[in-house]
Order: structure tokens, then C-alpha cells, then sequence
């Protein structure tokens, strides 16, 4: 074959296309802000806001879809069914809250490759040992880890199953939350990179960002140079743009959304129980006819009949 032909180039699908847009955030000058979703229609709703990520919560998964406790109850394939549904739904990249990986080092590598299927631009794995305890949860709970080496195996081989080089895992280090203290984060952290994580995720529960800010330090005196994101729900007063300021390339906020519905919920049922009419939430709820324009029923309609867009 001559210098000047070339062989075509395959096309980049759907799911790349959104995992190159993942990727060039992380690395951009602007925070990637993803919003958590428990389904396809907060989504929706995220795109249409002008966010630039959705975030598949496992504590929205597990406490909207199935009203249990984010206690590694709910399995691999009803995460993943929520997650292909959402990937389908919207064209930002999606970053999956898989947890421990849904168990140990099998486990793990198989949620990578299932996950990469599904069509989502990442995953999020920590490092809290199966079952898992939420880490905004304030209760009494033993909080165990997996060995740091351990972890770092079970990255390492989750990175060599994964079939796209656009895929993105995100290694969350949960050191700060269980009481370890930094110095223990960075060692986690530095593993994981080196284990080929493509971003670290630095949880906890200090609402000064002393802690973090700790991290922060510390971390920009290695040489590693993965890109970190945080969660400030427990750390809610800085915006995004400060959190870049301070080294973060991606925020998530992610249970508001949830909670939101909750409490929406609960204040409909309330009124309507006391009003008993539906007139009386009314003014307070979405229009059916909004519904309608939010899952295109008129191009679906449209589409059916046969007739042209316009």
C-alpha cells in the first residue's frame, strides 16, 4: 500500500464519544460537575441543566428503586440495569457508583467489563470492604477496608479487562472517611494510580476541608498526576469552582436530586391527605402536559403516524 492511503478508521461509537468527553474534562481547566441520578428520568432532567455529567448513585439506586439501606444490598445486575437504562437516556457520560465492586476480586474485574458494556463512561470502585457502610452514614458502624496491595490487585486487573482505552475507572479512597488519617490516604491513593486508576476519588466527612486540605498538599508533593474529584456533601458550602481551584478536576453532587424527591413526595402525599383532592398540590407539581414534553410523547406520536418532523 502506498505512503499516502490509509486504512479507514472505525467510527467512534456512542459510548467513546462520551468517555473522550469524560476525558478531556478531567483534564480541562473547569470542573467536570456530574449530578447523581437514582433513574432515567433525573437523567433527563441533568442534561437539560446544563451539567456535564450524571453520576449513577448506588445510595440513590439502592434507597429509590428499592427502599434498602446502601449496605451492598442491592446487586450488580439491578445497578447495571438502572445504569444501561440512564447511559440510554441522556448523551452525557455517565460515572457509575459500583461501590466495592459489588464483592471481591472477580467481582470487581467482571462489574468493569459488564459495566463497559453497558455503555457508561465510568466506573467508581472504593476500597471499603464487602458488605460496604455508607460513608455520610453517622451511626455506630465497624469501617473496614480492603488491604491497600489487595486493592491495588483487584484495579489493576479490573484495567487489563477493560476492552476500550476511553473506558474511565475512578478509584475511590475511603482512608479519610474510616479514621486513618492522610498519610494512609496518600499511600492508598499513590497505589491505585500506579495500579492504572485514570482518577481518585478522596472522601470525607471534614466540613473545614482541614483534612482535605491536607491531602491536598500532600498530594501535590508526589509525582503522581491522576486527576481527583471530590463529593462535597459533607463539605457543602464550596462551589465547584472553588473546589478546582483547590486541585479538583471533577465535583458530584451527589444525592440532592434524591433527597429532593423525598421531600417533594412527602409534602404531596401530606396535602393530599389533609386536602383529599388533587386540585390542592397542583399548583406545587409538574403539569402532566410538561411530563409529556419530557419523554417526547408528541415525536413519538409523530413518529408512529408517519408523519414528517418539523
Amino acid at each position: 500500500m502506498g505512503s499516502g492511503s490509509s486504512e479507514p478508521q472505525p467510527a467512534v461509537g456512542r459510548a467513546d464519544r462520551s468517555r473522550i468527553a469524560l476525558r478531556r474534562g478531567l483534564g480541562g481547566d473547569a470542573p467536570v460537575v456530574a449530578v447523581g441520578a437514582h433513574d432515567a428520568m433525573g437523567a433527563r432532567l441533568i442534561e437539560a441543566s446544563g451539567f456535564d455529567a450524571v453520576w449513577v448513585s448506588g445510595f440513590g439506586v439502592s434507597a429509590m428503586a428499592h427502599a434498602l439501606p446502601d449496605l451492598n444490598l442491592t446487586t450488580m445486575t439491578e445497578v447495571l440495569a438502572m445504569s444501561r437504562t440512564v447511559a440510554g437516556t441522556t448523551d452525557l457520560p455517565v460515572v457509575v457508583d459500583c461501590d466495592n465492586g459489588f464483592g471481591s476480586y472477580s467481582n470487581v474485574v467482571r462489574t468493569i467489563v459488564e459495566f463497559e458494556r453497558a455503555g457508561v463512561a465510568a466506573v467508581c470502585i472504593e476500597d471499603n470492604l464487602f458488605p460496604k457502610r455508607n460513608s455520610l452514614y453517622a451511626g455506630a458502624a465497624r469501617r473496614e477496608l480492603v488491604d491497600p496491595d489487595e486493592q491495588a490487585r483487584r484495579l489493576r486487573a479490573a484495567k487489563a479487562a477493560q476492552d476500550s482505552p476511553h473506558f474511565v475507572l475512578v478509584a475511590r479512597v475511603e482512608a479519610l472517611i474510616a479514621g486513618h488519617g492522610v498519610d494512609a490516604a496518600i499511600e492508598r491513593a499513590t497505589s491505585y494510580a500506579e495500579a492504572g486508576a485514570d482518577a481518585i476519588l478522596i472522601h470525607s466527612k471534614d466540613r473545614t476541608l482541614t483534612e482535605i486540605t491536607e491531602f491536598l498538599d500532600a498530594w501535590a508533593r508526589t509525582a503522581v498526576d491522576v486527576p481527583l474529584v471530590a463529593v462535597p456533601t459533607l463539605f457543602p458550602d464550596f462551589t465547584a469552582d472553588e473546589l478546582r481551584a483547590k486541585g479538583f478536576a471533577m465535583v458530584i453532587f451527589a444525592n440532592q436530586l434524591m433527597r429532593a424527591s423525598v421531600r417533594a413526595m412527602e409534602e404531596t402525599l401530606a396535602t393530599l391527605r389533609d386536602e383529599g383532592k388533587p386540585s390542592a398540590v397542583d399548583p406545587h407539581i409538574a403539569p402532566v402536559d410538561h411530563i409529556f414534553d419530557l419523554v417526547h410523547t408528541q415525536e413519538t406520536i409523530a413518529a408512529e403516524e408517519g408523519d414528517e418532523p418539523t
